[in-house]
């Protein structure tokens, strides 16, 4: 009997659904609980750790389930894979958070954002007016998904090669 083999695409889907997952639970937390409407960063961390850790658990996971063997290639595709299926399923979220659960909550963080930088005494009043010129051009939900995507794909791509590299055994 004939055994299929997994491909590394997907064989990523899980985890880029459960990276997706983890990703929407904490933006959710951090909005009911208020912590985005004050402008918090902190929240953001624990995705710069968990974001890696589980793009280097599926590409082991990958080289277990392939008799131990993996490629660079095989490790590429697993690590980005993960990481845009994640991104893609966050900005789904985040697209229905800002225009059909909270359409105001761009203003808020605008107004939040103002705020903080008026409280930097570097800032002039034109700094600032330049400053938050730039982030209204990017705070359309849907150009910060793609490029969170693209970002995705990127850290992705930078994990994949480090943990491919370092875990590649090939036939």
């Amino acid at each position: 009997m004939e055994t299929k083999q997994l491909t590394p695409g997907k064989f990523a889907v899980n985890y880029g659904l459960i990276l997706g997952i983890i990703m929407i639970v904490i933006t959710a937390i951090t909005y009911f609980s208020g912590i985005m409407e004050k402008g918090e960063q902190w929240p953001n961390f624990i995705l710069y750790i968990i974001f890696p850790v589980i793009i280097i658990y599926a590409i082991n996971r990958y080289k277990k389930h392939n008799g131990g063997l993996l490629t660079l290639i095989e490790a590429i595709k697993v690590g980005v894979a993960v990481a845009v299926i994640s991104a893609l399923i966050s900005t789904v979220f985040n697209a229905l958070l800002f225009y059909v659960i909270d359409p105001e909550l761009t203003d808020k963080i605008m107004d939040i954002t103002r705020e903080k930088l008026y409280e930097n005494p570097k800032m002039t009043e034109e700094m600032i007016d330049k400053t938050m010129e730039t982030i209204k051009k990017f705070s359309n939900p849907l150009l910060g998904g793609a490029i969170g995507i693209g970002l995705s794909a990127l850290f992705g791509l930078i994990y994949s090669v480090i943990g491919g590299l370092v875990m590649k055994k090939e036939a």
